[in-house]
Parts: C-alpha cells; sequence; structure tokens
C-alpha cells in the first residue's frame, strides 16, 4: 500500500445537520471520455466529443494521444480531436515521444497499443504510485504482436517506465491475455486493434474476469464507430481490422462518480437527485439502485433524474462487485455505518489500483474505531462505535470521497489531500458542500 502523506493538508469533512434535499449535476463519465479520445485519435475522420470530462486522468489521456501526434481542442467541455497520421517512421536521431501517465490507469494501458502504431520509440512514465501498478500483461502482448517493449533487465519489471517502439505497421493477429488483474488490460488493446493490419483475436486466459462491464462499454464505442467486433465467445474477443469512423457523440455523467452524492441520502437522510442519468448504459455505475435499495434507499426515476431516499437507517449487505468493483469504497463507506455487518466480494483485483484499496479501506475505517477486515478477495465489515480523526486517502479518489461519506455520520473526520478526487471529479468539495446546503 502506498505511503501515507505526511504533510499533505487536511480537509474537515462536513457532518449532515439535516436531511438532504438536494439536485447534483455530475459532468461526464471518465471512462467513456478517455475511450471516445482513444478512438477519436485512430479515426480516418475528425471527430468531436461534446460533454467531455475535464479532470485531471482525462487531460492526461488528451496530453497523451497530442504527444502521439493527435490534436485536440478544447473548449470547456467540447473536445475536437484531429486524428493522428499513423504509422510514421521516426527520422534518424529522433528521440522518444514522452508520455506522462500519472496515476491513470487508462493512460498507463491503452495508450501503449496507439504507441505501437507509430515507427518510433514512445517512453511512458507516472506518479510514484503508478510505478507499482501492473503493466505486465499489456507489454507482453504488446511484444507478442511485434513491437519492442524495453521495461527493465530480465524479461522486464511490468510496470512503468517503459518504452514501446512500433514497427510502424502493427500486424495484429492471436494473443493470449491474463486479465485477471484489470479489465483494462483487454480494452487498452481492443481499441487499437482495428488499425492492426490482421486485426486482434484476443483470448482472455486468467481465472477470473474484474470489471466486465468495462469490457462491454469498449466493445461497444467500437461498434459504434463502426468497427466489427465478435465477443459471441466467452473470454475471446475478436476486432477485424478496418476504419474507424470519426464522430459527433455526447458523453453520458460519471454513474461511478454519482455514488458518494447518492450513498449520501442513506446516511443523511432526505433525497438526493441526478439529472441526466441514462436510461441504458454500460457504466458499471448503474448497479447503484439495485446496491442502494439494498443498503435501505428509496430509488425512484422520472425522466431522466435518478432520486435516492434515505431515513438514515443503514443495512448490511453481502455483496460480488466484481462488475463494478470502482463502487466498492462507497459502499465499504455505507457498511461502516450500518445497522449489521457486510461482506463485500469478488474484488482482489483492489489491490492493484491507484492504492491497495482493500488495505486502505481497512486501515482507515480501523483508525476510526471500526472494524473492516480483508479477505481473499475483498472486506468483512462490522459496524462499531466510531470516532473523528484523520482518514488517509494514499492519492486515491475514491478513497477520498469514502472519507467524505463517513465524515457525513461522524464528528472530526480529516480527509487528507481531498484535492486528489481532481483524477476524475475536479471541485468535489464545492459539489459536497451545496449537496448540504453549506456552501
Amino acid at each position: 500500500m502506498t505511503t501515507e502523506l505526511a504533510h499533505a493538508p487536511e480537509w474537515a469533512a462536513p457532518e449532515a445537520e439535516s436531511p438532504l434535499d438536494a439536485v447534483v449535476e455530475v459532468p461526464g463519465s471518465k471512462s467513456l471520455t478517455n475511450r471516445y479520445l482513444v478512438l477519436a485519435a485512430i479515426a480516418d475522420t475528425p471527430g468531436h466529443i461534446r460533454g467531455a470530462l475535464a479532470s485531471r486522468d482525462t487531460v492526461l489521456m488528451a496530453d497523451a494521444l497530442e504527444a502521439l501526434g493527435a490534436r485536440v481542442e478544447r473548449r470547456g467541455s467540447d473536445w475536437a480531436v484531429e486524428p493522428i497520421r499513423l504509422g510514421r517512421r521516426a527520422p534518424f536521431g529522433a528521440g522518444p515521444i514522452e508520455v506522462e501517465c500519472g496515476l491513470a490507469g487508462t493512460v498507463m494501458r491503452f495508450v501503449p497499443p496507439v504507441a505501437a502504431l507509430l515507427g518510433r520509440p514512445v517512453r511512458f512514465d507516472g506518479d510514484p504510485e503508478a510505478r507499482v501498478r501492473p503493466m505486465g500483461p499489456v507489454l507482453r502482448a504488446l511484444r507478442d504482436l511485434g513491437a519492442r517493449v524495453d521495461d527493465g533487465p530480465d524479461g522486464g519489471r511490468g510496470t512503468l517506465p517503459f518504452t514501446v517502439t512500433g514497427p510502424g505497421v502493427l500486424q495484429g493477429g492471436l494473443v493470449d491475455v491474463d486479465a485477471s488483474a484489470s479489465s483494462q488490460f483487454v480494452s487498452g488493446l481492443l481499441l487499437s486493434a482495428p488499425r492492426f493490419a490482421q486485426g486482434l483475436v484476443l483470448r482472455h486466459t486468467g481465472p477470473t474476469l474484474p470489471s466486465l462491464p468495462h469490457i462491454v462499454m469498449t466493445v461497444d464505442v467500437l461498434r459504434a464507430a463502426g468497427v466489427r467486433v465478435d465477443d459471441s465467445r466467452p473470454h475471446i474477443w475478436e476486432v477485424a481490422p478496418g476504419p474507424v469512423a470519426g464522430r459527433d457523440v455526447r458523453v453520458e455523467p460519471d454513474l461511478s462518480n454519482a455514488a458518494p452524492f447518492l450513498a449520501a441520502a442513506l446516511v443523511a437522510g432526505g433525497t438526493v437527485r441526478v439529472p441526466g442519468w441514462p436510461e441504458a448504459t454500460t457504466q458499471p455505475g448503474a448497479l447503484l439502485p439495485d446496491l442502494l435499495t439494498r443498503m435501505g434507499g428509496r430509488v425512484e426515476r422520472s425522466a431522466d433524474v435518478l432520486a435516492v431516499s434515505g431515513t438514515g437507517v443503514v443495512h448490511g449487505i453481502d455483496v460480488d462487485l466484481r462488475e463494478a468493483s470502482e463502487l466498492a469504497p462507497t459502499i465499504a463507506a455505507l457498511a461502516t455505518l450500518a445497522h449489521g455487518p457486510s461482506r463485500l466480494r469478488g474484488i482482489a483485483h483492489m489491490r492493484g489500483h491507484e492504492t491497495d484499496r482493500l488495505a486502505a479501506l481497512a486501515t482507515e475505517i480501523t483508525r476510526l474505531g471500526g472494524q473492516a477486515e480483508q479477505t481473499h478477495d475483498g472486506l468483512v465489515i462490522t459496524p462499531r462505535a466510531l470516532h473523528g480523526g484523520v482518514w488517509q486517502t494514499y492519492r486515491d479518489h475514491r478513497m477520498a470521497t469514502a472519507g467524505a461519506l463517513v465524515g457525513l455520520r461522524v464528528s472530526g473526520v480529516r480527509v487528507v489531500d481531498v484535492d486528489t478526487t481532481a483524477k476524475t471529479l475536479p471541485g468535489f468539495t464545492g459539489m459536497w458542500a451545496r449537496m448540504l446546503g453549506v456552501a
């Protein structure tokens, strides 16, 4: 687990003094914004992304693709994209292109296959915390597909930093990938696959496959761009080579970023409404209404507004979150405040997220007097009387929002480095204050 931040500022998480009655406008989905950016960068014609999320992760993605030769003109949430001229070979003596990944898993895993389509070296690095996040399956796949990858001696570290050098035209074909640690290993390769000469047949070989909805999301955006994808066989995806259409698309609100706000209604009582909730979506956040209902909330939908109401009473839950692990910190925070024990299962892969989220959640819940025990694939949380104190975030945005949620009920919670939420949700503290009516 990443070292705690000794000198980072602390934010006093506000308590809820009365039941909520709030409308929260949630900005666009990070997952969709970054997938649309990658496809626009390798498309045949220019594209336009409306409602794009402007956060650290998405700005890093846009900057990375611009370093590879795309042009991203950003005007608020409307982003126009000029594609990369693919297949160019480097002039003699040209140095490597530098790509900064920050702590963005989508950048470090989606952009290397794009870099392999160029004929020059591209060096990737990121935050210190990013250098322990697993990358080996993507790098091995790129080697198998014909790219040169330098990630250290003795077969490589399988982590940042690394350099990818493509042959100009990547042949593609059949590749096996163990995506047990992250569905992003699959999505990153699929997104660039239509530009491989032979397309791609990708077989997942591992024992588990977390966050499957994110792969479904990737297949969906590929098909919408005119790419032929066959996913009729379990854990095998076949992408045909061919054109990628430049499109004019609108990004859905980020349903996972809506999670702490909607969950707040269960903790504080009252109602929180999120407009723009899609009728059908591939986002894992679509599971929220069911999860919050099971934990004591009442969920209603009117037109495109999702409303969650609560009484302040939270029920424990036994749930497998392998398909929506990004919701686990919110569910864990609710479970800490529940009237009965909870078990969160199927989320062992969270040990390789922005931090080891299982260890981080167990540590911070325990620090405030709660009881949270790690299992081989999740957490068991038994509610206890809580007290105020420091809640470390480990530079993890979802740890920060989980701490804010606990602070609604527990006096004196101080969240360290709450601004890490800018990774996917800039302005979080202002949105939280407005929800509480204290802005």
